[in-house]
């Protein structure tokens, strides 16, 4: 009797550059994926496959992104069994500040992106009974002053996704997740001359800490698996219960109020 030859199940993996873009191809590759990692700064001597584009134009009336799309499909072979949409802009300014710059490279990157990259994999996708999962972030449902560009594309993002979901099942699953602040190289170095703050910030949380990319990689590894099958137009937070949390000027969450 033949053995059944088993595919490697592969994923690609946007902003892979990043804190968590970083962790979420480590951790897929570790756990057996061909990872394909996109960013718009090269890596090297990574053990997965690196590409360095710009994902902020994906016309694909473009021969140059016809030709990046023809990349991946060949590295990935006939299915891709996960998406990973992580990569992201952060423009934060006063309203009064924003143009229309801004909200173009914003959405470009931080929705668009994830829509294009989908419709171009769906195919592939739909082979492998596939999985996309977005990154989107606590912005999408609690906010502050001067991220009104970033947090209405994440939340437009977490929107997608319940429709992409609807619309794409059964054969491919779609979720979202929402991280609060991770502890990235990004976010330490808001912090070089604010070191106290950093720890302040980490006190907010009713966890008394901020998140580890891992943290947020292995729930994404979890929703891209076959043991989160029934799961789809999910929006999950991992923000240490910082998003349960009332906060009143001058308190801790933790204190009594």
């Amino acid at each position: 009797m033949k053995t059944k030859e088993y595919k490697i199940p592969s994923v690609v993996v946007t902003g892979a550059a990043g804190g968590i873009g970083e962790s979420i191809c480590e951790v897929f590759h570790e756990a057996g994926y061909h990872v394909v990692g996109i960013d718009c700064q090269p890596i090297k001597d990574v053990p997965y496959e690196m590409l360095c584009f710009d994902i902020s134009n994906l016309d694909i009336r473009d021969s140059s992104v016809d030709s990046f799309y023809r990349q991946i499909e060949e590295l990935v072979g006939g299915e891709l069994s996960a998406l990973i949409n992580n990569a992201a802009v952060q423009i934060l300014k006063p309203i009064e500040k924003v143009t229309t710059a801004d909200w173009r490279e914003t959405l470009d990157v931080n929705l668009l992106a994830p829509f294009w990259l989908t419709q171009r994999f769906l195919p592939l996708l739909r082979a492998a009974h596939g999985s996309v999962v977005n990154i989107s972030s606590i912005h999408a449902i609690l906010t502050k002053q001067n991220f009104a560009v970033y947090a209405t594309s994440k939340g437009a993002l977490v929107s997608l996704t319940r429709a992409l979901a609807v619309e794409l099942a059964p054969e491919v699953r779609v979720n979202s997740i929402l991280p609060a602040a991770t502890d990235t190289p990004m976010l330490r170095s808001g912090f070089k001359e604010n070191p106290d703050g950093f720890d302040k910030l980490a006190k907010y949380h009713p966890v008394g800490r901020i998140a580890d990319p891992k943290e947020v990689a292995e729930l994404a590894l979890f929703l891209a698996g076959k043991n989160a099958g029934f799961i789809t137009g999910s929006a999950l937070n991992v923000d240490g219960g910082i998003g349960i949390c009332l906060h009143d000027p001058g308190l801790l969450c933790k204190e009594t109020v």
